[in-house]
């Protein structure tokens, strides 16, 4: 009984390989395992075989069953699937599907890269899980120094650096400015884009992430006039040439002197306001240069920093960056192209 069930098996595989439709596969069905099917059929000789050889020939049985069942659901799942795929009439149309594009955040940062790319700006990325040295530190702003404390992070609960301290998610590209001018000589010419993080109030114009482009020029020559002229073209290209952009005295920890760029727009008003702060700019202060080994009286150099997003916001006339994040559709597409 043990050959007959085997005879069964192989001829049942053979035939069901041959199988290449619902119907014959049905028609399979039919001829093998249903009740008057060959295989239910054999199975019925059970009684016959002898006490001492059931067990044998009941394992062989099982395989046999277990086998051909398997192969029989392996077939319908392909055809299912198939079937789940394609229109109740082939000669309809496909359903159309929609391109895929650049979030419009993204959009914005390639522009950005686009122009300072023009203007001789290399790219330059960095981690975005930072130590506490490359963040605060190398920035001149050390343990109690006040700024700090607005500006503190997200700390990862991981063994802290031997030499650089703890680890934190960065709340700047600007430790991209330090890694670069620790790893070779000036002069330097280098755009930070990247995504930092800080524990803001959620709200139209903040939230725990953001993306932030920062900038560094340093060489032997680099004065205030070139970091004005640089910010005014850079800003003129992005908004039009009728953005008016003026320089406000500011503090920053890293640069001295510091500034805080607005931006206005003829006849735009942005959240009924005529000037809009944009971004922070600076000469680097000589600390900063002493702690990554370089001579200040040697070197000198500029740095500038803006919000992605909050340029975007200005771009688009979008009120509130956190439609940024919700990934609907119907927002996004608005910007495909844009």
């Amino acid at each position: 009984m043990i050959d007959q069930l085997n005879q069964i098996k192989s001829e049942a595989l053979l035939e069901l390989n041959a199988v290449n439709d619902a119907a014959s596969l049905e028609e399979w069905r039919i001829r093998f395992l249903s009740r008057q099917g060959r295989l239910p059929l054999a199975l019925e000789g059970m009684k016959n075989v002898a006490k001492e050889d059931r067990p044998a020939v009941g394992k062989a049985a099982n395989e046999v069953k277990t086998v051909v069942n398997s192969a029989f659901e392996e077939k319908k799942a392909s055809f299912e699937t198939v079937a789940s795929v394609l229109p109740e009439d082939p000669s309809l149309p496909g359903y159309p599907h929609r391109p895929a594009q650049s979030h419009v955040v993204n959009q914005t940062m390639d522009r950005m890269v686009q122009i300072f790319r023009r203007m001789g700006f290399a790219l330059a990325e960095g981690p975005e899980l930072e130590t506490e040295y490359h963040n605060f530190d190398a920035l001149n702003t050390p343990a109690d120094h006040p700024a700090r404390n607005e500006q503190d992070t997200f700390y990862a609960d991981l063994p802290p650096h031997p030499k650089f301290g703890r680890l934190l998610l960065r709340t700047q590209t600007s430790t991209v400015q330090i890694r670069t001018m620790e790893s070779g000589k000036p002069p330097f010419k280098i755009v930070a884009p990247g995504r930092c993080y800080r524990r803001d109030e959620i709200d139209a114009t903040h939230g725990i992430f953001f993306h932030q482009m920062e900038g560094l020029v340093i060489d032997e020559s680099a004065n205030l006039g070139d970091l004005k002229g640089t910010m005014e073209f850079f800003f003129k290209e992005l908004l039009g040439n009728d953005t008016v952009v003026r320089f406000r005295p500011h503090f920053f920890p890293f640069t001295e002197p510091s500034f805080e760029i607005d931006m206005a727009r003829k006849g735009h008003a942005v959240r009924g306001k005529k000037w809009l702060e944009i971004a922070g700019c600076g000469m680097v202060d000589p600390a900063v240069l002493t702690q990554v080994g370089l001579d200040p009286e040697k070197y000198r150099g500029f740095a500038f920093g803006m919000g992605v997003e909050r340029i975007a916001l200005m771009l688009h006339g979008i009120p509130d960056l956190r439609l940024f994040n919700e990934n609907d559709l119907r927002f996004l597409a608005q910007f495909q192209g844009a």
